[in-house]
């Protein structure tokens, strides 16, 4: 399977690094030949330096027969053209990034179509729609939602409160019997693994269990945590993020947006109708003591600094914000962040990297989450006619330890998956996968 990736910044070289693990055929396009031999030098690629607007380099490339051409440079109308271009040559499909929020809407989407370009990317509203999903849950930890909410999947740091620490799982579904949740991951010491029924809870795991929706507030009550009730929100950084996250927030709840530039506090006031504009730094102790931090729900950092946004965040957590969410666009801070205790944690290039990887699996896959804080993907899948997940039930089936079935829905209605379940074609199964098995999904979806 060949796949051309055009532009050697941050998204193309993550995502570069991710698909050659699966020993891909994989082709870099870029004009800055630095970055192309440090991509070389670390990752098991092919470079080609020009320009992804020029038919040479996309013939030099091979893009004619690739399986997959995505335009991710730092310039949208390069990616346009790349990516209409790479149609025409010959490229099975064609994703492109894009800035303009205009472009992604559905009755605009069908004219990138006709230009041949199949998807369209916006890491900024990805981002968003993760944020708000994160609040709307109003979980102190993250919680993420399958099948408009039918099932989620809800993780969670344990506590000294939690019913669970020092049960083992199979001790505590005994106790919790008739209540519909399975832990399906556990992040311990750095280590992810998936538990088996004698593993024993421990304080400080991070654990990740799905639930159906009636479920889910009784999870976070066991587990030591509370539902929070969010009416006062402060985002920190007046970046595209913090905007539109703004803009999301402010019909439903009080939205102050805190912004040390003073000329882009001014636009910010004039795109953002609710929303109260602060220009100040959220570092500072005293100015989110001014600012009544304390009586804040959630605090949301996205400025354009990584450290910047950890910091604050720890100073919220420290002031008892119930609910932190933190954009950490450095991957190597993710692990510092766990470390930190700090959940919530939002990454563009994972949540762009879980979009582009549903089309590389020859499967009926809805959707894909690599998860932040655990090396592992959450996959949304349906079930085939005769596919082999059907053939028998799933402790029958014997299925590989890297990978674990969660929930189920059917007809509408969702269900833990037991070892005595039968998958029936057109079943949505929420799958988790770890590192390099994610393709063990189409084997058996």
């Amino acid at each position: 399977m060949r796949i051309v990736i055009a532009g050697g910044g941050e998204v193309g070289t993550f995502l570069a690094e991710l698909l050659s693990k699966d020993k891909k055929d994989i082709v870099v396009i870029d004009t800055d030949e630095d970055k192309l031999q440090t991509i070389n030098a670390n990752f098991d690629v092919l470079t080609v330096c020009g320009s992804a607007t020029s038919i040479k380099v996309l013939e030099e490339a091979k893009v004619k027969g690739a399986y997959i051409f995505i335009a991710a440079t730092h310039f949208e109308h390069v990616n346009i053209v790349a990516a209409s271009l790479a149609k025409k040559i010959g490229a099975r499909r064609t994703i492109a990034r894009v800035d303009n929020l205009e472009y992604i809407t559905p009755k605009n989407k069908r004219h990138f179509k006709n230009l041949g370009i199949d998807t369209l990317i916006n890491p900024d509203k990805l981002a968003v729609d993760e944020i708000v999903g994160m609040i709307k849950q109003g979980a102190s930890n993250e919680v993420f939602e399958f099948s408009k909410g039918d099932l989620s999947l809800f993780v969670t740091r344990l506590n000294e409160n939690s019913q669970v620490v020092g049960k083992e799982l199979v001790e505590s579904s005994k106790i919790y019997e008739g209540f519909e949740y399975r832990a399906i991951l556990i992040v311990r010491d750095e280590k992810t693994f998936i538990p088996r029924p004698d593993d024993i809870f421990q304080v400080n795991d991070i654990v990740y269990a799905v639930s159906s929706r009636k479920g889910l507030d009784r999870l976070m009550r066991i587990s030591g945590q509370e539902k929070v009730r969010i009416g006062d929100v402060m985002i920190f950084g007046g970046s595209k993020i913090g905007e539109l996250t703004a803009q999301k927030l402010e019909q439903h709840f009080n939205v102050k947006l805190v912004e040390k530039d003073k000329h882009r506090c001014m636009e910010l006031s004039e795109n953002l109708d609710k929303t109260l504009i602060v220009n100040a730094d959220a570092r500072d102790v005293q100015t989110l003591k001014q600012e009544n931090i304390e009586k804040m729900d959630v605090f949301i950092s996205v400025t354009d600094s990584s450290e910047t946004n950890i910091f604050a965040s720890m100073l919220a957590k420290r002031l008892r914000v119930p609910k932190t969410i933190t954009e950490v666009e450095n991957i190597d801070f993710i692990e510092i962040s766990k470390d930190l205790k700090i959940e919530g944690i939002i990454n563009k290039k994972l949540i762009a990297a879980s979009l582009t990887t549903r089309y590389l699996i020859d499967a009926d896959i809805l959707s894909i989450k690599m998860l932040n804080t655990a090396e592992a993907d959450i996959i949304e899948v349906i079930a085939r006619q005769n596919s082999i997940i059907t053939k028998k039930t799933l402790a029958e089936l014997n299925l590989p330890r890297d990978i674990i079935i969660g929930g189920i829905i059917r007809n509408n209605e969702s269900f833990i998956a037991r070892g005595s379940t039968h998958i029936q074609a057109g079943d949505i199964c929420v799958v988790l996968a770890l590192p390099d098995s994610i393709h063990t999904i189409e084997d058996y979806f």
